[in-house]
């Protein structure tokens, strides 16, 4: 049994630091998003939205938040929350309710405002909380992190400082003619060096930044699609949300352990079980990708993301940059919109922006930006607190 469903409308907000309420990016992506589709709102009869967990009361509960500023029009509703994996989260969450028979037409919805500075947890001591620990006892904020992965990639694999700012200026000139990132300026690789140490080795132009955004998708079945004249849609194929598996001999911040009572080696590291899971599902392999969109959280992350996902062996992510593989024109083009260095970050957005992404990269309408003959597409996101994502889509 297939469990694809169709990508009947893609839309976004362009990103950026706007000052406004979550809500009027999320109502702006999901009327975009509708429109591409040629689906009215009252036709829409699940709505799924992605929290949000700062700026005060948790996102309103966005699910309802997001459907009362469209006007209620009686959708069932729900609201996913997964850290920086919401988005795919609220995407599996109506592509259930599809499959079940349960409705025909979802709406999906990320938005988020974002504090100035580093992603932290909110006031208080939660002495069982990971994320609250992470912080206070050892200091990490999230680019603490992203340095020891870029540092761990020097050890193990030879990169160097200079790989790290070929990714920045590769998804830099990328994101130059996509009209949703904030971020459209060329740089050199003198640029990043030139730019300050954040957390050595990374400079501050190898991190992304905390932005404002939106992006909404809507689903439907297949038989839906066909029935309202959409014969050839984007489908999605796969999505995964799998959890880590002890014991862990790379630890994924902000879990401080790697053992636990399930005892067994897992075949795996959490992040490549992440694909993995997609591309069992989906019956495809990273043989059939032709372009991914990944979790630039820094320029070195990116080059893990490729060897997760499994589009070249362990240690030679650095080689494909070199070659300009991951550029568009290359053999796998890597984050076409620019990724995270382009956009930033918007929580509950991102994982959604990515499925936006690759819909208009297979269906040929990435203007500027396009990789050509692209019919396979895959996303991968990383949450916190052992949320992991990744959506496979085809055409």
């Amino acid at each position: 049994m297939s469990n694809a469903i169709a990508v009947a409308g893609v839309g976004m907000h362009p990103w950026g630091k706007w000052g406004r309420p979550f809500v009027e990016y999320g109502v702006h992506a999901a009327r975009a998003a509708l429109a591409d589709a040629g689906i009215a709102w009252s036709d829409v009869d699940f709505v799924v939205g992605g929290e949000t967990v700062r700026n005060g009361y948790a996102g309103y509960v966005a699910g309802s938040t997001f459907a009362s500023a469209l006007g209620w029009n009686g959708a069932r509703i729900a609201t996913s929350y997964a850290a920086c994996a919401t988005g795919a989260q609220a995407l599996d969450t109506a592509r259930a309710r599809i499959l079940a028979g349960l409705c025909d037409v979802a709406l999906v919805v990320g938005a988020d405002t974002t504090p100035k500075g580093f992603l932290a947890p909110n006031a208080g001591e939660r002495w069982t909380d990971p994320d609250w620990l992470r912080f206070k006892l050892l200091g990490m904020t999230n680019p603490a992190y992203f340095a020891l992965y870029a540092r761990r990639r020097m050890d193990l694999y030879g990169a160097t400082s200079e790989d790290f700012a070929q990714v920045k200026v590769k998804n830099a000139r990328h994101g130059l003619e996509n009209p949703n990132a904030r971020y459209r300026k060329e740089v050199a690789v003198a640029d990043v060096l030139g730019s300050a140490i954040v957390s050595d080795p990374l400079h501050l132009l190898d991190i992304c930044a905390t932005s404002d955004g939106a992006a909404a998708v809507v689903l439907t079945s297949l038989d839906y699609a066909r029935a309202h004249g959409l014969a050839d849609p984007v489908r999605v194929e796969a999505v995964s949300t799998v959890t880590p598996t002890f014991p862990n001999a790379v630890i994924d911040m902000p879990l401080l352990a790697t053992d636990h009572f399930a005892a067994g080696t897992p075949e795996r590291t959490f992040k490549e079980s992440i694909a993995d899971a997609a591309y069992e599902e989906a019956g495809i392999g990273p043989e059939d990708v032709d372009v991914a969109e990944v979790y630039d959280l820094s320029t070195a992350l990116e080059l893990d993301w490729i060897e997760d996902l499994g589009l070249c062996k362990r240690g030679e992510a650095e080689v494909l940059l070199r070659a300009g593989d991951t550029t568009i024109g290359g053999r796998i083009p890597v984050n076409p919109s620019g990724g995270l260095a382009c956009f930033g970050e918007a929580v509950p957005a991102q994982a959604l922006a990515q499925v936006c992404e690759l819909t208009w990269q297979l269906r040929g309408q990435a203007v500027g930006r396009q990789v050509e003959g692209a019919t396979v597409g895959i996303t991968a996101n990383q949450g916190l607190f052992g949320h992991g994502s990744s959506v496979l889509l085809a055409r």
